[in-house]
């Protein structure tokens, strides 16, 4: 991972001081780097050697802080993990064209690989995660979606991005072409229980722990599966509650949506399925031989299963 953030420095630079600006202060905010890491892993655990993979890991991570820049402009966002959002410091235009840099960057590394497999692999992810931004806005303020809707759209969000990191790095190891669609299911399973919990801590969280305050997703009238079952389970009041809480972005009712949330089940409702995800995830390692690196991917995917921001 030293490696990686040393090669992502390296790949920020530009003539144009203020990408370079906006880059750095991105990459100093820091996060989990779960997806650069998942690319590692996924390489090691396959038996890749070689520089591949970190320079594999850095595209992903460009993709990435990319959709980053670009979500909290149409979220209008001004904090991410405690800090100021880009927009937020250097205004939407600075934040969405440094966005697209970090696209077009990303993508001549994709090249630099001399694999057309990263090329196809990464066109069509970033085509879904489109696809999806497209559905989860048309989504916003609406009571009625079903959760097969809601699923689809972190599907193509976030499990997409996650899916083409284990991709990636089978890609990395040379595994049959054949065969990179198994380990890419890890990558699918991972990413659905990565979201799944990340909205389930949006009603669950410690805004000291999380960075964040409590009912950001509610705020954007985003009506996320916490939500979509506590309507669905829910007295006619309650379902009335929330229901004008999706359609109204109104936070400032969170304290009765949160009473909602916990009395309706829709707590352990949310982790169940995420547990289920995660255990597929898990079972999509098996064949794997036993080392160091396949249990680091186990024990991430009990990590996120388990997070608390």
């Amino acid at each position: 991972m030293l490696a990686v953030d040393a090669l992502i420095r390296a790949r920020l630079s530009s003539e144009v001081p203020l990408i370079n600006e906006i880059g750095g202060y991105i990459i100093a905010a820091g996060g989990k780097r779960l997806r650069p890491a998942l690319v590692l892993l996924m390489a090691r655990a396959i038996g890749a050697t070689g520089d591949l993979p970190h320079l594999l890991a850095v595209v992903i991570e460009f993709i990435h802080t990319a959709t980053l820049l670009h979500d909290d402009v149409v979220d209008h966002s001004d904090r991410r993990r405690g800090r100021k959002t880009a927009n937020a410091v250097w205004g939407n235009a600075g934040a969405v064209l440094s966005g697209d840099f970090l696209y077009s960057r990303s993508f001549q590394l994709m090249v630099e690989s001399r694999r057309m497999e990263v090329m196809q692999v990464m066109a069509d992810t970033t085509n879904a995660i489109a696809e999806g931004e497209v559905l989860q806005l048309m989504n916003c303020n609406d009571p009625d979606i079903t959760e097969a809707r809601y699923l689809r759209v972190i599907e193509l969000k976030t499990a997409q991005l996650f899916r083409a990191a284990a991709s990636l790095g089978a890609i990395a190891a040379n595994v049959p072409a054949e065969r990179i669609g198994h380990y890419a299911e890890f990558g699918h399973a991972f990413g659905m229980t990565y979201q799944l919990i990340d909205d389930l801590l949006d009603y669950t969280a410690d805004p000291e722990v999380s960075g964040k305050n409590l009912g950001t997703d509610l705020a954007e009238g985003k009506p996320t599966l916490p939500l979509l079952h506590a309507m669905r389970n829910g007295s006619e009041p309650q379902r009335a509650l929330i229901r004008d809480a999706i359609a109204n972005g109104r936070v400032d009712r969170i304290d009765e949506v949160l009473e909602t949330v916990e009395a309706t089940g829709a707590i352990p409702y949310t982790r169940a399925l995420a547990e289920t995800h995660s255990d597929s995830a898990i079972e999509a390692l098996q064949g794997l031989p036993e080392t160091r690196y396949k249990k680091a991917l186990i024990d991430l995917v009990r990590f996120c299963l388990g997070r608390e921001s």
